[in-house]
């Protein structure tokens, strides 16, 4: 279903695309010195999935060694090639030169998540680089790799502490990733207490889901596609099934997955933007609120799921895992029927799958079409 064109790889094309793209979104293209701050710097995500992201984004030209500070901050005591050497390991394949050269831009400090000391530490941290940049711009950016429990303390503390000083020069920005909550309930408290602390604009809650590049040109596939236009609606097709399927348990983390389950760590998050991106009817525009306005569209016209259209199940061995408890009825796959109630999609089924430790690794969309009228090739099925 997805036809990927060749691109030029170089990054000086891949900046001039993203300087194209921040010009029809009428971003103001930003100069002057950058800090990054990963906290939760010495976990699993940090050094799996965060720092890798940042050393190819420095790869590709999108971060420059003169202009960008890289700060990671945790509880555990690390010295900065503590951490350099701890990042490295997940960087295998990777020139030599290129891993070097971004390593030094990573400084350490070590602090709480719930005292002012180590965030006092942080920013000076931070302030010492923008001073010894002298550009006159202070640009923070703080990504949190952390659970959810703590970004309340954690947001107050870079509240109080370690705000950008200049505000026409500089910004700052607070990254939160999913999951936002357990619930409805604990998600809007979430939202109250970072709200209280942030404006909207210095708020990320970010799905990384959205980041990949499939995902990124389901918008291109479905609005400027001439084959598939006409096509993307109840008379032409027949359902829409949206699959993550994972050939590997829980590795170790099941302490941390049991406390959530497979459809708050996929289903709600990542397969339903996916579906939004799907099933949603033509933005005005690509600016972030527009794309956004259409989403919460598509999501107010899905009917409430049946029970009879909900599976779940928890593999075998599950629970051999030490850190899950033994009596742990927590769902490892997950099958949803979601209908959506409108023009276009109504009678079309959108089955949401997702699952761990399953005979095959696969994400995918697929899209099922109706027959054609008198088809002459049923007799070879």
């Amino acid at each position: 279903l997805f036809v990927m064109a060749g691109t030029d790889s170089s990054a000086s094309s891949r900046q001039s695309s993203f300087n194209s793209l921040a010009k029809d979104l009428e971003l103001p293209l930003e100069q002057g010195c950058l800090t990054i701050v990963v906290l939760g710097a010495s976990g699993d995500l940090a050094k799996k999935k965060t720092f890798p992201a940042l050393y190819h984004l420095f790869e590709q030209g999108f971060l420059q060694s003169g202009e960008v500070h890289i700060v990671g901050y945790a509880r555990t005591n690390l010295s900065d090639d503590g951490l350099r050497g701890r990042i490295r390991a997940y960087l295998k394949g990777a020139s030599e030169e290129h891993v070097s050269e971004f390593l030094q831009l990573i400084k350490y400090v070590s602090g709480s998540y719930d005292s002012g000391e180590g965030f006092e530490k942080l920013n000076k941290e931070i302030s010492d680089y923008e001073m010894s940049n002298n550009s006159g711009s202070s640009r923070r950016l703080f990504y949190l790799a952390l659970p959810p429990s703590v970004y309340p303390s954690v947001c107050k503390m870079i509240r109080t502490y370690c705000m950008s000083p200049t505000s026409r020069f500089g910004w700052t920005r607070v990254i939160v990733e999913k999951p936002f909550g357990r619930d409805l309930d604990s998600a809007e408290e979430l939202s109250s207490q970072l709200g209280e602390l942030f404006e909207e604009d210095q708020l990320y809650r970010i799905d990384h889901y959205l980041g990949k590049e499939l995902v990124q040109n389901l918008l291109v596939l479905r609005f400027a596609n001439r084959l598939f236009l006409p096509l993307w609606n109840r008379d032409n097709v027949d359902n829409i099934q949206i699959v993550f399927r994972e050939d590997f348990g829980t590795d170790g983390r099941g302490g941390y997955f049991d406390q959530y389950g497979i459809i708050r760590d996929i289903i709600q998050n990542h397969l339903l933007q996916v579906f939004c991106l799907v099933a949603m009817e033509k933005p005005v525009s690509l600016k972030p609120e527009h794309i956004r306005d259409e989403k919460v569209k598509v999501l107010q016209s899905v009917n409430p799921i049946k029970d009879e259209e909900v599976v779940l199940g928890q593999y075998q061995g599950y629970k051999d895992d030490p850190t899950v408890p033994d009596d742990s009825n927590t769902p490892t796959f997950a099958s949803i029927v979601l209908r959506v109630h409108n023009e276009r999609w109504e009678g079309v089924p959108f089955i949401l799958k997702a699952g761990k430790a399953l005979n095959s690794r696969k994400a995918e969309i697929r899209v099922q079409f109706k027959d054609v009228p008198g088809d002459i090739f049923k007799c070879m099925y």
